[in-house]
């Protein structure tokens, strides 16, 4: 009796990781189709990172004489 208790305990258990793993795959091949979502905070610090661009662009070496 707890032959067959234990066979059917590790078949339930087995058959129970064998559809996680198959949703988990199922779950991460669905995310890599997704785009990325970009964060407030990356977009803040493209957008600076562009005017800092810009700025030095602008900016001109300044030139000194020695004497």
């Amino acid at each position: 009796m707890f032959k067959i208790v234990m066979i059917t305990a590790v078949i339930i258990v087995g058959t129970g990781w064998v559809a996680y793993a198959v949703w988990r795959v199922r779950e991460y091949l669905e995310e890599k189709k997704r785009p990325k979502q970009t964060t407030k905070h990356l977009q803040e610090v493209k957008n600076s990172f562009d005017d800092y661009v810009k700025k030095l662009e602008k900016f001109k070496k300044p030139t000194y004489k020695r004497e």
